[in-house]
C-alpha cells in the first residue's frame, strides 16, 4: 500500500463524499483511524480497526478501504484475512490494477501461498475485461514504464528506514530513480506528442496514471510544456483532477510560487520530521482540495505522521523566510 504514488494512492483512502450520515461519518472516522495505525506501523491493530469499520458499516467497504486492510493484514502476518480482503474487491468489485497489487511490498508475505496466483488471475481477468478496447499495445508498454516508475521508489521508505534520508545508500537509490525516470520520459513525451493526452478508455486505468506519474517525475520544462495539455484532458475527463492538482503544486513550488493544495511534503533534516511546502491561503486550503477531490488535509498529512495546522505553517515559514531558508 505505502509508495511514493501514494500521492496518487491516497487520493481514493477516503472514498465516501462530503455530507455524509451519521452511519458513514462513524464509518469514514473508523477508516481513518486504521489508516493512522497503518502510517504508525501498528499494523495488527490497523487490520482490526478496518474490520470494525467494514462490520459496523453493515458489512460494507470501499475497494480502496478492502485494499488496505489487506494490506495491513498481510503485514501481521495474517495471511487468512488478507486473503479474504482480496477476494472481496477481486470477485464482486471488480478490482483490476494488476501493476499495483504485483508491486506492492505489503503484500510480499503472500506470494509464497497457492491463492496469490488466483488473486493475479482474478485481477488480471477483471483488467481484461475493463480494458476490451484499448490499445493493448500501447497499455502494456505503458504498464511496464509504470512498474519501472514505481520499482524502486518502492524501495524509499525502507533505505530511509535503515540508513537514513542523507545516506549513500539513498542517494544511490535516487541515482538509479533519475536514470529510469530519464528513459521513461523518452518514451512518454513521444506517446504525448504524438497522441495527445489519452484516457483511461484508450490505454486503462494503468497507463492514464502512467502518463501523470512520468510528467509528475520530470524536469520543470517538460512539466511546463505538457501543464496545459492535463489541464485540458481533466476538464475533458480524460485525467483526474486529483492528479492535475499534484503536477500544479510540483510545478508552482519550482517556479518559486506557494502551492495550492499542499500536496507537496518538505522533509527537515534538522528536526527529523516532515511539514508542508509552502502554501497559499492556508485556512482555506481544504476548500480547494475539495474541489479537486482531494482528502481534507491533516487527513493527508497523516500519512507522514503529523497534524496540519494552518497557524503553525505560516509561522513556520514566516521562521524560515527569515533566515533565509524555504
Amino acid at each position: 500500500m505505502k509508495n511514493t504514488t501514494l500521492l496518487l494512492l491516497l487520493l481514493s483512502f477516503y472514498s465516501l463524499s462530503f455530507g455524509q450520515s451519521k452511519e458513514e461519518e462513524r464509518y469514514s472516522k473508523q477508516i481513518k483511524k486504521a489508516w493512522e495505525l497503518y502510517t504508525k506501523k501498528e499494523f495488527r491493530q490497523s487490520a482490526e480497526a478496518y474490520s470494525k469499520a467494514f462490520s459496523d458499516f453493515g458489512g460494507q467497504g470501499s475497494m480502496s478501504d478492502r485494499y488496505n486492510a489487506a494490506c495491513s493484514w498481510a503485514l501481521s502476518n495474517e495471511v487468512d484475512s488478507a486473503f479474504v480482503q482480496l477476494f472481496k474487491i477481486a470477485v464482486p468489485k471488480g478490482y483490476s490494477n494488476i501493476s499495483h497489487i504485483k508491486s506492492d511490498s505489503d503484500l510480499n508475505v503472500l506470494h509464497t501461498d497457492k491463492r496469490w496466483q488466483e488473486i493475479l488471475e482474478l485481477v488480471q481477468q477483471n483488467k481484461d475485461k475493463k480494458e476490451a478496447n484499448v490499445d493493448k499495445e500501447l497499455a502494456a508498454t505503458l504498464s511496464k514504464i509504470y512498474e519501472e516508475d514505481q520499482k524502486y521508489r518502492m524501495q524509499i521508505d525502507s533505505v530511509n528506514q535503515n540508513f537514513g534520508h542523507d545516506s549513500k545508500e539513498m542517494e544511490t537509490l535516487w541515482k538509479v530513480i533519475d536514470e529510469k525516470d530519464s528513459l521513461n520520459l523518452i518514451a512518454v513525451s513521444k506517446i504525448l506528442d504524438e497522441k495527445g493526452w489519452l484516457g483511461v478508455d484508450e490505454v486503462g486505468e494503468t497507463g492514464n496514471s502512467t502518463l501523470f506519474l512520468v510528467i509528475q517525475h520530470a524536469d520543470l520544462e517538460t512539466q511546463l510544456k505538457y501543464l496545459p495539455m492535463m489541464r485540458k484532458a481533466a476538464k475533458e475527463g480524460k485525467a483526474e483532477l486529483s492528479s492535475l492538482a499534484l503536477l500544479e503544486d510540483r510545478v508552482a513550488l519550482r517556479q518559486g510560487k506557494k502551492q495550492i493544495y499542499g500536496s507537496q511534503i518538505g522533509w527537515d533534516s534538522v528536526s527529523g520530521k516532515y511539514y508542508v511546502l509552502p502554501l497559499e491561503n492556508p485556512e482555506k486550503v481544504d476548500e480547494r482540495r475539495a474541489q479537486m477531490n482531494l482528502p481534507p488535509l491533516n487527513d493527508y498529512t497523516a500519512y507522514w505522521d503529523f497534524t496540519w495546522n494552518p497557524k503553525k505553517h505560516r509561522k513556520m515559514h514566516k521562521k524560515l523566510a527569515k533566515s533565509g531558508k524555504k
